[in-house]
């Protein structure tokens, strides 16, 4: 029936999978959970993970390659057993009793069902300022009746549950070896083949917020991604539409002088206790022109 696949890379996720292994024992149906190590080096993690093969029904799989977020997820469905897959993100915490049965409920209404993602109200730590004021902003526009209105923008396997036979047919794309871009991809696909999709609201809480530092390096490797998918993004992506026109018009000059001019004074201010999210829109589009 269901297989629960969670790829995670250094990052303790046994709370996470006792929480969902409590949830699925008190369910009539056959499931699986599958943890994936991508390439952990951190043992502490790898030791805590293994723990859940004292529980019934769950595997710990560790791959000392690193696969990369397309590659580790198309490696989990198809190491998976059951029909129905659930895509959940290691840095998920459960926060409804009802979770795993609000999911179930959902089979056969569409081929792909998108429970969504929330963030803890409020932050205590300025290190992680702009990633919080990033996906707070988002947050507001996550309901299920929103996300309904586009369905296959924005994708995201943080949780994620859809007919393997669905996934296997189109898969992650393996060149997005790094960070970013290959869920969006992923969606993009989906609507090019008219694949039912279908938003409700089962939210999961991202508990894995990154450092100032991390999430523009981060944003930085996605953006590299982008650019190396040759045009199959761009146009799907606010970065790259503004780029393209920056570039119709011959003025993507403009953008590769304003960034040698404000590069340093952008870093310094998105590495506040208050960062701009429109200085951190110019980041990612100076920062875009430079590739």
């Amino acid at each position: 029936m269901l297989s629960i696949l969670i790829p995670t890379y250094d990052y303790t996720c046994y709370p996470l999978v006792a929480d969902l292994h409590q949830q699925a024992e008190k369910l009539d149906v056959s499931y699986e959970i599958i943890v994936a190590e991508d390439g952990s080096h951190s043992q502490v993690d790898i030791i805590a993970n293994h723990k859940m093969e004292e529980l019934s029904h769950c595997r710990h799989l560790i791959s000392k390659e690193h696969l990369g977020p397309a590659g580790i997820r198309n490696l989990l469905a198809r190491k998976a057993s059951y029909n129905w897959i659930l895509f959940i993100d290691s840095d998920a915490k459960v926060i409804q009793e009802d979770f795993l049965q609000t999911y179930l409920h959902q089979i056969g209404k569409a081929d792909v069902i998108v429970g969504g993602l929330r963030h803890q109200k409020e932050n205590h730590d300025p290190n992680k300022s702009l990633r919080f004021k990033y996906e707070k902003a988002a947050d507001q526009h996550r309901s299920a009746a929103e996300r309904g209105q586009h369905p296959y923008d924005k994708f995201t396997p943080f949780n994620v549950m859809m007919r393997r036979s669905t996934f296997l047919c189109i898969g992650f794309d393996e060149s997005c070896r790094e960070y970013g871009y290959e869920d969006a991809l992923f969606g993009v696909e989906l609507g090019k083949r008219h694949i039912s999709i279908l938003h409700i609201e089962n939210p999961l809480l991202h508990m894995g917020l990154d450092t100032n530092e991390v999430f523009l390096q981060k944003t930085e490797t996605a953006l590299r991604t982008l650019k190396m998918l040759n045009g199959k993004m761009e146009r799907h992506s606010y970065v790259g539409r503004v780029y393209g026109a920056f570039r119709k018009y011959h003025m993507t000059w403009a953008l590769q002088g304003a960034h040698a001019l404000l590069w340093k004074a952008l870093r310094h201010q998105l590495s506040s206790k208050n960062p701009s999210l429109f200085l951190f829109s110019l980041y990612k589009l100076l920062y875009y022109s430079t590739l």
